[in-house]
């Protein structure tokens, strides 16, 4: 039932109809995006006989700490996946009431990263004092009254992800951010992960280029 919601609202994102041959779903070839200020065409790899040659193609990795992750990364936060991502960048990210948060360490986020996603690496949340965390949470759009207390209101939703299923920084993320209280109900959790983005030939972008 929620795909057949979230899919008449993703089309309004691609032109007409063409001859793509590797889809995102059936009715939809490719979505757009903005990332640093450009615009981004989110499809996937068009090429049947590619295949991941990097990290990602990895099946087993010391635990711990690359341990496999529980579904859930907290009983009240909602997970998303890629069709609700491509959602959340048009509804929410394009109009500046959410954000897609990349978790893990700045090397590897401007190495390779989601189209239009920010890097507050896990650490910098997680061992915030109280100060650096109102700074953070004032640039995600919380409001500091008059008697000092944190308004969340107009705070944006947020999607966190990081390397996936066996990565634990989004989880270390989102205990900096209950710590202060942010609110559950506007964080989201895509346990998939980059990893996850990848295996299904999605374009990702590049923030830093390395030179040989």
């Amino acid at each position: 039932m929620k795909k057949l919601l979230i899919l008449p609202f993703l089309a309004s994102l691609v032109y007409a109809e063409d001859n793509t041959l590797v889809k995102i779903t059936d009715t939809i070839p490719y979505a757009y995006t903005i990332d640093s200020g450009k615009k981004v065409k989110i499809e996937r790899i068009q090429d049947t006989s590619n295949r991941l040659t990097d990290d990602y193609t990895k099946t087993s990795r010391p635990c711990p700490p690359f341990c496999i992750q529980p579904t859930k990364v907290h009983p009240d936060i909602k997970n998303i996946e890629e069709l609700e991502i491509l959602q959340f960048m048009k509804d929410k990210v394009t109009t500046n009431k959410g954000v897609i948060i990349d978790a893990r360490l700045k090397s590897w986020f401007e190495l390779e990263t989601i189209p239009s996603a920010i890097n507050i690496p896990f650490p910098v949340m997680l061992d915030a004092d109280k100060k650096k965390a109102e700074m953070i949470f004032k640039i995600l759009g919380m409001r500091v009254e008059a008697d000092g207390t944190w308004n969340f209101d107009n705070a944006k939703e947020l999607v966190v992800f990081c390397n996936g299923v066996w990565c634990g920084q989004s989880a270390h993320f989102v205990k900096g951010l209950l710590k202060y209280n942010y609110p559950t109900s506007k964080v989201r959790y895509y346990r998939s992960g980059f990893q996850g983005w990848k295996l299904l030939g999605l374009t990702t972008v590049v923030h830093k280029e390395i030179k040989k």
